[in-house]
C-alpha cells in the first residue's frame, strides 16, 4: 500500500504535510514561508497535540530526505534481490585514484564486460538513479550495482583498473 500524504495549509506560516504511519503515529514537516522546516511528531492520543518539534537546517532537511530516499531505494532493490536467485546489490566506492574519474560511464562498458548494471550513484548526499552512459563520475561517488557475484567483483575491478580502456 502506498502511504498517503496530506497537504495542509497554514495561512501567514507555510505549509504542513502529514504522513499517517502503519503503526498509527502521525508525523509531518512544516514547511515556513521563510525556508525553515521543522519535524514534528504528533500525541498519539491527541493528534493536535505535538510531541516534539525539531528545527532544520536546510542541509539536516536535504540529509534527512536522502537518508530516507536512498534507503527506500536500496531497501527496493534487496526485495528485487530476494525474488531473483542469485542476483545481489552492492555499493562500490569509486576513489580518487580510479582511472575513470572524470570519464562517462559508457566508457566503462561495465554491462557489456561483466552482465552488471550500474542502477544508481550516490553523490554527496543525493540519489542520482538510473544514470545514463554519458554520466560523469566523480571522486567519492558511490555506485549501486545489481548483478551477479562475478558480475559485481568485475565492476569493481573495472572501476578500480589501472587500464580503463579493459
Amino acid at each position: 500500500m502506498r502511504a498517503r500524504v496530506e497537504q495542509i495549509d497554514l495561512p501567514g506560516i507555510g505549509v504542513r504535510h502529514d504522513l499517517m504511519t502503519e503503526s498509527g503515529r502521525r508525523i509531518g514537516v512544516v514547511s515556513h514561508r521563510s525556508g525553515r522546516r521543522d519535524l514534528v511528531l504528533y500525541d498519539r492520543d491527541d493528534p493536535d497535540a505535538c510531541d516534539a518539534d525539531i528545527p532544520l537546517t536546510d542541509d539536516e532537511a536535504e540529509a534527512l530526505a536522502d537518508i530516507l530516499g536512498a534507503s527506500l531505494m536500496l531497501s527496493q532493490l534487496a526485495g528485487l534481490r530476494d525474488q531473483a536467485a542469485g542476483l545481489l546489490t552492492e555499493q562500490v566506492p569509486i576513489s580518487a585514484g580510479s582511472p575513470f574519474v572524470g570519464r562517462t560511464l559508457g566508457d566503462t562498458k561495465t554491462r557489456t564486460r561483466t552482465g552488471a548494471s550500474i542502477v544508481a550513484v550516490l553523490r554527496n548526499r543525493e540519489v542520482l538513479a538510473s544514470p545514463g552512459p554519458e554520466f560523469r563520475f566523480a571522486a567519492g561517488d558511490v555506485v549501486v550495482v545489481v548483478g551477479t557475484r562475478s558480475g559485481l567483483d568485475g565492476v569493481g575491478g573495472i572501476l578500480a583498473n589501472d587500464d580503463p580502456a579493459g
